[in-house]
């Protein structure tokens, strides 16, 4: 397979770069394709109806909603930017991307993992307010501070992601322009530049360990307090409510945090020790599992979702119909 793929020797920039995809699984082509049609699918469709939902029902106006919009949104970002090209590598064996294409969609999947982190730490922040301080909980999320956050996670992504994107590009690149992966993945990309890549992938390492780093300490300080006050309050049902809206955010922090850091840390420092195969199907699974399974956990586990969607695609059935 990588035989029959053409190399690049100049020095600079190559015009396009060739994705392999995954390397050693290429008898499984067509499976994967077609499993990963199947979750885009549903990824699209899923958290499509939950902005609808979102959007479109007034009692769904709170908070927690706010946020779940707009963590949907990123979510179909975030698979929008590589699903589509992985498919068409695995069906048809179209593997070239050209080179702004390539820091393009790089740009992108950092981007968007970098606000889908902030995101689950507003939404722990959140359920905090929720469930800690209940009788302040619209004086402290009003629509201003939720805005504010938003832009706050979204400024943090660009200015941490812009660099990283600038440096890889800006570096020349010579032999061969196929890059071992199913999208422009950054280590991947480095691979193939003529000079030392280190200071990109140190930067790439550190600046995602300091964001996903406090991140995840803040959520669990937010946690813990959260079930210090759950399990100080007297009535089992008050406990068991309490505890079941934060079980749905918990699950998807679960979905997106450990594949992703998994994914990061094996490519960092055991990337020699884990097969090649394994190491890219992580990484393309961190990317397109949690957008496939978020909405359909929060469409299962939040009652009031749950009911807004039933409803909704009753009307559209009945409309059809």
């Amino acid at each position: 397979m990588i035989s029959g793929l053409s190399y690049n020797h100049t020095m600079g920039s190559p015009a396009t770069f060739l994705l392999v995809g995954i390397p050693g699984l290429q008898s499984s082509y067509l499976g994967l394709a077609i499993s990963f049609s199947a979750m885009y699918s549903t990824a699209l469709l899923g958290n499509t109806l939950i902005i609808t939902v979102i959007c479109m029902d007034s009692m769904l106006q709170e908070p927690m909603y706010f946020f779940l919009c707009v963590l949907a949104a990123v979510d179909i970002v975030m698979a929008s930017s590589v699903v589509p090209k992985m498919v068409s590598i695995f069906s048809s064996g179209d593997s070239s991307i050209s080179f702004n294409a390539c820091f393009t969609q790089m740009y992108f999947i950092h981007a968007a993992t970098a606000v889908e982190t902030g995101l689950l730490l507003a939404m722990a922040f959140d359920r905090y307010v929720a469930i800690c301080k209940p009788l302040h909980y619209k004086r402290i999320l009003k629509p201003n501070l939720m805005l504010g956050l938003c832009v706050t996670i979204i400024s943090r992504a660009v200015i941490s992601v812009t660099p990283l994107s600038w440096m890889l590009s800006h570096l020349p690149f010579c032999g061969s322009n196929v890059v071992f992966h199913s999208y422009c993945e950054h280590m991947a990309v480095a691979k193939l530049v003529c000079t030392d890549p280190t200071p990109t992938s140190l930067y790439s390492l550190i600046c995602s360990t300091i964001i996903v780093g406090s991140d995840t300490v803040f959520i669990a300080a937010s946690y813990i307090l959260i079930l210090r006050a759950v399990f100080g309050l007297s009535s089992k049902n008050a406990q068991q409510k309490a505890l079941s809206t934060c079980g749905s955010h918990v699950g998807v922090m679960c979905l997106f945090y450990l594949p992703g850091m998994a994914s990061i840390y094996i490519a960092w420092l055991w990337q020699d020790v884990v097969p090649m195969h394994t190491q890219v199907l992580l990484a393309d699974l961190y990317l397109i599992i949690p957008p496939t399974l978020n909405p359909v956990i929060y469409g299962i586990r939040t009652k009031q979702i749950r009911e807004r969607m039933k409803m909704l695609l009753t009307c559209f059935l009945r409309k059809g119909s």
